[in-house]
């Protein structure tokens, strides 16, 4: 049986940011594990945690075009991201 290279799955697989996603991790291919930290790399750098509950993310404008306008749990923000790649 031959083994999956790990390389391949889903995690790292590139993917291509939409036009809002892009305007805050840029818009070049990258696998969806660097997207993921590039958006944590922003809410950080933008303050946008919630400063009493820190699993909670409250977008700024440029991030409540990709996650909503309403505060969001940090697992619902990676499902909301996803739809934001091709």
């Amino acid at each position: 049986m031959a083994r999956k290279d790990s390389k391949t799955d889903g995690a790292h697989r590139t993917v291509t940011p939409s036009k809002e996603l892009a305007a805050i991790i840029g818009d070049d291919p990258r696998p969806r594990t660097e997207v993921t930290s590039r958006v944590w790399d922003y809410i950080k750098r933008n303050d946008l945690q919630d400063p009493k509950d820190g699993r909670e993310i409250v977008p700024d404008e440029a991030l409540a075009k990709v996650l909503g306008s309403k505060k969001i749990n940090m697992f619902a923000m990676t499902k909301a991201v996803s739809k934001h790649l091709s």
